[in-house]
């Protein structure tokens, strides 16, 4: 059986080659605004909810 290399480089090379640049730009705005939220909302409601919800899209932070 052999293996694949899936490397993240190969992931940037496949999205660069499959995504247009309207939805790059759209993706890197949802980031810059979830980034926004996560680092300057401190409301304790808002902060535990978004905390939640990065556990539940499967990414630790802690």
């Amino acid at each position: 059986m052999a293996t694949a290399n899936n490397t993240v480089h190969d992931r940037v090379e496949q999205a660069r080659v499959e995504l247009t640049p309207t939805q790059l730009a759209v993706g890197l705005a949802l980031v810059a605004a979830l980034g926004f939220a996560l680092l300057f909302v401190q409301e304790p409601m808002v902060h535990d909810s978004m905390h939640n919800f990065r556990h539940a899209a499967g990414i630790t932070c802690h």
